[in-house]
């Protein structure tokens, strides 16, 4: 166990986010600098809301919104 290591909240659980996948900056906090999906470990969200993350990025950039690759 890690000392000193603060394991990470989900932000939609604890309230301070709400997914749209018509709000591309929103979804920017979810994607890294080429395009791809972060992982759960490294934005902290649960699986339940890592899905919701997945198809609402996946949503916004097949109407365009976001970019496949940068």
């Amino acid at each position: 166990m890690a000392f000193g290591r603060r394991r990470k909240i989900c932000l939609m659980c604890a309230g301070k986010v709400t997914l749209d996948y018509k709000d591309p900056e929103t979804l920017r906090k979810f994607v890294n600098e080429k395009g791809k999906i972060m992982s759960r470990r490294a934005t902290g969200t649960c699986a339940h809301h890592q899905r919701e993350v997945s198809k609402a990025v996946k949503r916004s950039r097949a109407i365009a919104l976001m970019p496949y690759t940068r």
